[in-house]
């Protein structure tokens, strides 16, 4: 028999899935039906509905505006190379703070970083969650409008081959990443 604490949570758990599932009911699409609720512990199903309606209800707003103040950055052609070192590695830190991870920057130099940080990442409208616990990643590399810097610096030898063989395209020499960076990285994937 089930100690009366235990019971009280179920009853509790089973009220809150109710009220989480009529919350949803206005998001509910055909992608919802693929996930066999029946199966699933109801506080489990209830952790999974309470982060889709924080998805559905989180705002979308530019990168920049998730800091306090908002944050922005000058030109990288008002700053002397020393100060741009500073600044990109502050602005790295704090899109690090907010769970943003930078992907695919070595073969960028650090004003180019900076600028893409700058003209791209800043203003981008992304969906911002209170608790977010995943990591955000930013490609600073587009490998399907920029092909070739993907696969003469990131392509594996088989994605290489693979991309050759579909494409009947020319494969690029493979180089060494000219600007080596020890960026932050989602602990997750290390």
């Amino acid at each position: 028999m089930q100690a009366p604490e235990s019971r009280l949570n179920e009853v509790d758990q089973l009220l809150l899935n109710a009220q989480l599932r009529d919350e949803i009911e206005p998001y509910m699409e055909e992608s919802f039906q693929v996930i066999d609720f029946q199966t699933m512990p109801t506080e489990v199903e209830n952790e999974f509905l309470s982060s889709m309606i924080e998805w559905e209800k989180a705002p979308v707003v530019p990168i920049g505006c998730w800091f306090e103040p908002p944050l922005s950055l000058e030109p990288a052609t008002t700053l002397a190379d020393a100060d741009l070192q500073v600044a990109l590695h502050q602005v790295i830190n704090d899109l690090f703070s907010v769970k943003i991870v930078l992907d695919f920057s070595e073969h960028l130099s650090d004003r180019e970083l900076y600028e893409l940080i700058r003209k791209e990442v800043l203003p981008a409208r992304e969906k911002r969650l209170g608790g977010q616990t995943h990591y955000t990643h930013w490609r600073c590399l587009d490998h399907e409008t920029d092909c070739h810097t993907w696969l003469r610096y990131y392509a594996s030898e088989i994605e290489r081959q693979a991309w050759s063989e579909s494409t009947g395209g020319y494969l690029p020499q493979v180089e060494p990443l000219p600007y080596q960076r020890d960026l932050p990285s989602d602990p997750v994937e290390n």
